[in-house]
């Protein structure tokens, strides 16, 4: 009797380490720039604070994502009360750990008006993408603080670029 709940502990703490083992390698794996391509449309919301105070802003986009990590698109923003209609070209990484960092281009009428440097993280098996601007810099070097959020979703959930 001892020899077999010797062997049932013995096998079983070897399937839980197997496990443990392999659960993070599947997950390692669970997501790349490639996968993340696709069509995503999304809400901004949040701050900017310049040296006059705190101005509100929002916006509503639409971008595209190809295998290659580069990006398009167009959003409609109100910064302030101030509206427009803007495009976006740029770049994002997507980590095998479903994080990443996305550097977007943003224009109004074909003329720069700022950078955006973004930390996202993909949710829900890459439907969704919640990002937080790191930084907005203008085409003069200046930098804008900001306290901006994004939510983003794949337009067409079955379709991940690949």
């Amino acid at each position: 009797m001892k020899h077999y709940i010797a062997r049932t502990a013995l096998w079983a703490v070897s399937i839980a380490i197997l496990y443990v083992a392999l659960v993070p390698a599947a997950q390692a794996a669970a997501c790349s720039t490639a996968k993340a391509a696709g069509d995503w449309g999304g809400t901004l919301t949040g701050t900017l604070i310049l040296p006059t105070g705190p101005v509100p802003g929002a916006a509503v986009g639409r971008l595209t994502a190809d295998t290659e990590g580069n990006i398009s698109g167009a959003e409609e923003r109100n910064v302030g009360g101030d509206f427009a209609t803007e495009t976006l070209t740029g770049t994002w990484v997507v980590n095998s750990d479903c994080t990443g960092t996305l550097t977007v281009n943003i224009y109004e009428s074909g003329k720069l008006t700022r950078t955006s440097i973004l930390s996202v993280v993909f949710v829900d098996n890459l439907r969704e993408a919640r990002l937080v601007q790191q930084s907005l810099t203008l085409p003069d070097g200046t930098t804008i603080p900001v306290v901006i959020t994004v939510d983003f979703k794949r337009l067409f959930p079955n379709s991940n670029g690949e």
